[in-house]
């Protein structure tokens, strides 16, 4: 028995005489764990010796996610695009010679993708991260869109996102990286874009939300990381007029 529990009263005569028990006491002060990073850590995201491969970065969007990758420090950003590339991409090629290149790609044909894919690890000896974001719009009334309009959509920015996924993460697992793949969606996966409507385009890019979360969770086992990204309006080539609509101030009033 603990010597705290003992009995330690005595008696003489009549009278007694007792002991306090010896007080334990217990140290509750908050323990943390330090898991702060060392005085000389690095904070900055970078990219070094990293390949990176883009669909539709030609131009746009892609075009600049290419930038943004060469500008972290990426040992080489490949565009696949089904498009030739511009003005605009060959300037920044020049800035970052050898670092930035072209293959031809069709996001819509599993055979051009895994092509394109392969190209890429020939060129390079690996990959390490790829950006699914070739992809297309049409803002119009919903009962004004035909079947074969549908299908462009939903073929191009749904079916062409996930063949470039599952290629890629096969190329992942079969060279043991622990690769990243990134989608771009966009802002009408959450919302119905009142300024420019377009209810089957929201709808391709609820899928592609949707399927990203299925596939971090399916392939996180082999150390793949899945995220998309949600951008809003970007005034890009493709989307140069949506703004000259004669409404569009009173449109954005109540976006």
């Amino acid at each position: 028995m603990p010597p705290e529990m003992l009995d330690t009263a005595t008696s003489s005569g009549n009278g007694s005489s007792a002991v306090a028990p010896a007080q334990t006491t217990f140290d509750t002060s908050p323990t943390f764990l330090d898991t702060q990073p060392g005085p000389d850590h690095d904070w900055r995201i970078t990219l070094k010796d990293k390949v990176i491969a883009i669909t539709g970065a030609n131009r746009g969007i892609g075009l600049a996610l290419a930038e943004v990758c060469l500008a972290n420090e990426a040992a080489a950003v490949f565009s696949l695009d089904v498009f030739e590339p511009g003005e605009e991409f060959a300037a920044l090629q020049k800035a970052n010679p050898k670092r930035l290149s072209y293959v031809h790609c069709d996001v819509t044909s599993e055979e051009s993708v895994n092509t394109a894919v392969d190209a890429v690890i020939t060129a390079r000896g690996a990959i390490h991260g790829f950006i699914a974001n070739a992809g297309m719009t049409k803002h119009q009334p919903a009962f004004d869109f035909t079947r074969a309009q549908l299908d462009q959509l939903f073929i191009l920015n749904v079916f062409g996102a996930y063949f470039c996924a599952t290629a890629v993460a096969r190329r992942f697992i079969e060279l043991g990286i622990k690769g990243s793949i990134v989608f771009t969606a966009s802002m009408t996966s959450y919302r119905p874009n009142r300024a420019a409507p377009s209810a089957p385009y929201g709808a391709t890019k609820g899928a592609v939300r949707n399927m990203t979360h299925t596939l971090a969770m399916e392939w996180a086992k082999h150390g793949i990381r899945a995220n998309s990204i949600s951008p809003g309006f970007i005034k890009t080539a493709m989307t140069y007029f949506v703004d000259q609509a004669p409404d569009w101030d009173l449109k954005m009033q109540y976006f």
